[in-house]
């Protein structure tokens, strides 16, 4: 329990930190289940829209913090490579 009206604050922010951080996790989640429903479909056009829109969001999320710049960059990496295997 926070002593102080600081550390209360402190519980607030991360609170909302934490809960916004768990929303934006699930969003890259979810983008990476669409691009892989899509590989195993084989569609390819399918698939290269759903790896866009999944490099935006994680771009995203590193950026806010929420990765670490080397598991977004090994993330894309592996994601990229199921990619190009398509063809």
């Amino acid at each position: 329990m926070a002593n102080s009206l600081s550390a209360e604050k402190r519980n607030r922010q991360n609170t909302t930190r934490r809960l916004r951080n768990r929303a934006d996790k699930s969003t890259v989640r979810t983008s990476v289940k669409a691009f892989e429903s899509a590989v195993k479909a084989g569609d390819k056009t399918q698939a290269e829209t759903a790896f866009r829109a999944f490099v935006k969001l994680m771009d995203t999320a590193q950026r806010k913090g929420i990765y670490h710049v080397n598991t977004a960059a090994r993330k894309k990496s592996r994601l990229h490579k199921q990619l190009n295997a398509m063809a």
